[in-house]
């Protein structure tokens, strides 16, 4: 079943054109990585997915849906997004920053109610952050921080999650429980991700299907098997590398030739 459809999504920012032609399907329950060099459109596709930014036509279709005819509040019951930093004003602690999640949920002037509290644990136990539901999140660590701010994703209870870099400041540890958490989650539920990944193995070894992008183009999309090769990895990042199968997992691992 497919929840997103983008046909032919041109955008540009003045005269300078950043998205050329994008074509694309997101099948529901999948993980989807963007992989490419800086630059390359991958930021500003997911800005077009969640109305920050818009194309001047219509071609982005969410269940058949034109985006454009949903408002930004019902946007939020069916896309929620990690972004890469987050910036918080208020000296919130953790409990209340999740449960910003159920925002969209609430009428004007209400307050959540058990219902949303119990949301909020449940997502919190998953990702081990209900310990610090009263602590403030100006006191938190950068992996700690990035757990909740996953939490409050879950939260909005939606069948789309984007991820913007999402643990691209984060040790490996934190790297890799983020997105396993974020995985088994989506799995079992069947939602649909869309990550934009720097790293290559992490992409490979958490995703479905990848999507390559350089200079504001779709250039190959496919399962990491399909699509991690010397020649992709010489056309994406002018890098000579090897590839070989990960022991462990069986994905694709890219080792990058630091002497050539």
């Amino acid at each position: 079943m497919t929840a997103v459809s983008i046909r032919n999504l041109n955008f540009s920012y003045g005269d300078h054109p950043v998205l050329k032609h994008i074509e694309i399907t997101l099948e529901k329950g999948l993980f989807y990585s963007i992989i490419g060099p800086n630059g390359s459109g991958k930021t500003t596709l997911l800005k077009n997915l969640q109305k920050i930014i818009r194309p001047d036509s219509s071609c982005i279709y969410l269940n058949g849906e034109d985006i454009r005819s949903v408002s930004i509040r019902d946007l939020s019951k069916r896309i929620a997004t990690v972004p890469q930093e987050t910036h918080m004003d208020f000296d919130f602690t953790v409990l209340d920053m999740v449960l910003m999640g159920r925002a969209p949920y609430l009428k004007r002037f209400e307050t959540e109610g058990v219902n949303d509290l119990e949301r909020a644990k449940t997502a919190m136990e998953i990702t081990d952050t209900w310990k610090l539901k009263d602590k403030s999140i100006r006191h938190l660590s950068g992996g700690e921080l990035q757990r909740a701010i996953v939490s409050r994703a879950m939260v909005q209870d939606t069948d789309i999650l984007l991820l913007d870099e999402p643990v691209s400041h984060l040790d490996m540890h934190h790297q890799i429980s983020i997105l396993r958490t974020v995985a088994g989650f989506c799995r079992s539920k069947g939602i649909t991700v869309l990550a934009v990944l720097h790293d290559i193995n992490l992409a490979s070894e958490f995703s479905d299907s990848l999507i390559l992008m350089n200079q504001g183009e779709i250039v190959q999309v496919g399962s990491p098997e399909l699509v991690v090769n010397e020649k992709s990895m010489k056309s994406l990042f002018d890098m000579e590398c090897m590839i070989i199968s990960n022991p462990l997992s069986g994905r694709p691992h890219v080792i990058p030739a630091t002497v050539m």
